[in-house]
C-alpha cells in the first residue's frame, strides 16, 4: 500500500520497509498528527472519502490532531467542525482543543499588538527587496505569524527570504499554499509535542504517527522527535530541499494518500 521512500536525495538512509513497521510499529500507534493542505484535501477541497476516514479512525479510537499552518481563524472553526480532538495553528503558535473556541497559547507573546507591528516591519523591509510579494488575504486572522504569497517566488529568493529572516530575529518557513514570518523556534514538531505533554500525557512519541507533504512538515519528520513519519506522494516535490525525511510515503497524492494511510492503520487495528 505503500512504497518506502528510496529516492530522495544522497541524505536519505535506512528506511524502514513496511513489512517492518506493520508488525513492530503500527499496531502501538495511538494518535495521528496530520498536516492539512496538501495532506488531508485533494485539489484543496476537502472530501466525503476524507471524511469518512477521519469518522472512522474516531470510531476506532484512533485520534487525530491537525498541526497545520493555516490562521487562527480558520483553525478555531476546524478544531470545532470536524471529528477530530483538537487542531495547532499558525505553524505551532496557537492550539484549539475541540469543542473549544479558547487558544492555548504555545509560543509566548508578551505583547501582542508590539508583536504584530515587528512582524509588519519585517514584512515592508522585505518588500523593498522583493516588490511582487502581496500580504496574504487571512492575515488579518492571524496571531503569532505574519503570511505573504508563495506566487512568483523561486527557490533561490525563497532562501534569501530566509537569510533576511534571520538576520532580522525572525524565523520563516513555506508551505504549499503560503510562505510565513514566524518567531525563531516556533515549528510543528515543538508545537505538537507540547501539546501532547499537556493534553495527552499518555502519549509517549513513538506512539505517534505524523503525516505531511511540504517544507513546514519537515519537523514532523525528525526522527528524533518522531520516530514514525508518513509522507504523503506529493512530498517527492520538496525531496531535494528536505533535511529530514519522512520514513514512508503513500502511493497516493494529497488526500487519498492520507486516506490510503487511514486504511492501512484501521486495518491494523482489527487485528
Amino acid at each position: 500500500m505503500y512504497t518506502p521512500i528510496s529516492d530522495l536525495g544522497k541524505h536519505l538512509i535506512n528506511i524502514q520497509q513496511l513489512p517492518d513497521l506493520k508488525s513492530t510499529h503500527l499496531s502501538q500507534i495511538c494518535l495521528l498528527a496530520t498536516d492539512m493542505d496538501g495532506t488531508l484535501t485533494k485539489y484543496g477541497k476537502f472530501t466525503s472519502k476524507l471524511l469518512d476516514s477521519l469518522e472512522n479512525l474516531t470510531a476506532a479510537k484512533v485520534p487525530v490532531l491537525i498541526v497545520t499552518g493555516r490562521s487562527a481563524g480558520w483553525v478555531s472553526a476546524i478544531s470545532s467542525l470536524m471529528p477530530i480532538v483538537g487542531a495547532i495553528a499558525e505553524n505551532g503558535g496557537l492550539y484549539y482543543p475541540s469543542g473549544n473556541s479558547e487558544a492555548v497559547t504555545l509560543t509566548h507573546i508578551p505583547d501582542l499588538a508590539n508583536h504584530r507591528q515587528h512582524l509588519g516591519t519585517t514584512f515592508a523591509k522585505l518588500q523593498t527587496y522583493f516588490p511582487q510579494i502581496q500580504e496574504s488575504a487571512d492575515n488579518r486572522f492571524r496571531v503569532t505569524d505574519w503570511t505573504f504569497d508563495l506566487t512568483s517566488l523561486t527557490t533561490d529568493e525563497l532562501k534569501n527570504i530566509d537569510d533576511i529572516c534571520q538576520q532580522m530575529g525572525w524565523g520563516f518557513t513555506y508551505s504549499n499554499v503560503q510562505c510565513h514570518i514566524k518567531p525563531q523556534g516556533q515549528d510543528k514538531a515543538i508545537g505538537l509535542l507540547k501539546v501532547l505533554r499537556q493534553y495527552f500525557p499518555m502519549y509517549l512519541p513513538e506512539q505517534v504517527i505524523t503525516v505531511g507533504d511540504s517544507l513546514n512538515d519537515e519537523s514532523l519528520f525528525n526522527q528524533r522527535y518522531f520516530p514514525l513519519s508518513v509522507g504523503v506522494a506529493n512530498i517527492r516535490e520538496y525531496a531535494n530541499q528536505l533535511q529530514h525525511h519522512p520514513s514512508y510515503v503513500t502511493t497516493a497524492a494529497e488526500g487519498d494518500g492520507f486516506c490510503e494511510l487511514c486504511s492501512y492503520i484501521l486495518q491494523s487495528c482489527q487485528h
